[in-house]
């Protein structure tokens, strides 16, 4: 007999992977649940470095002083943050609309990193308490039908996998997902501080050409 076969109940598990399904879907709206699941490829991915992305805009910044700053409509550009500045810089906007929209655009994408990381943190908070009330339900089974051998032995193993299934779920699942995601966003946050400085850098260069041939 398999031996991990003594830690398996079909009615624990569904207490409490039904119960933190429907707490999260109640709490969270079902798109962001869906990209709280897509996150979980990033988990095993080094925090971002923009190394080829500040190189890019040095790169972009030679072009501009060659050809001027129409010529950047034609350059490829991969990363949304760098393609809006650049878009910006072209239709002659001031470099303050162009930082403004740099620091939007980059506070809506850590924004939105870390409502995925808070999926993942309500579930480890919600999986416990969901192990606790399978337990409650188990001893309840139990003490209702003291009379019947047959169903004590059930109920107990119901009381006591739903509080391992829940703290499973919790502590060794969810939390260091969630954990891992907010280190993930910290650390781009950090790294997209470094595109700002160099594109607001050529905003203000390009500006008073892009005024003149206008």
């Amino acid at each position: 007999m398999n031996p991990l076969a003594t830690f398996a109940d079909s009615v624990a598990a569904a207490i409490v992977l039904g119960g933190v399904a429907v707490a999260s879907l109640v709490r969270f709206p079902p798109g962001l649940m869906i990209r709280a699941i897509g996150a979980l490829r990033v988990l095993g991915r080094r925090a971002p470095r923009l190394d080829a992305e500040v190189e890019q805009i040095a790169a972009l910044g030679r072009i501009a002083r060659k050809h001027g700053a129409m010529a950047l409509d034609r350059s490829v550009i991969d990363d949304p943050d760098i393609a809006l500045a650049v878009r910006l810089i072209v239709d002659g906007e001031p470099p303050e609309a162009v930082e403004a929209a740099i620091l939007r655009a980059r506070d809506a994408r850590i924004e939105r990193h870390l409502a995925v990381a808070e999926v993942w943190a309500s579930i480890a908070e919600a999986a416990p308490a969901f192990g606790l009330i399978g337990t409650i339900i188990g001893l309840v089974r139990m003490f209702t039908a003291m009379q019947d051998p047959a169903v004590i032995g059930p109920s107990m193993a119901v009381a006591l996998l739903a509080t391992l299934y829940g703290a499973l779920l919790g502590n060794l699942i969810a939390q260091p997902i969630a954990g891992r995601l907010r280190r993930l966003a910290r650390a781009e946050a950090f790294e997209r501080e470094r595109l700002a400085a160099p594109l607001l850098a050529l905003a203000r260069r390009e500006r008073p050409r892009a005024g003149m041939a206008a």
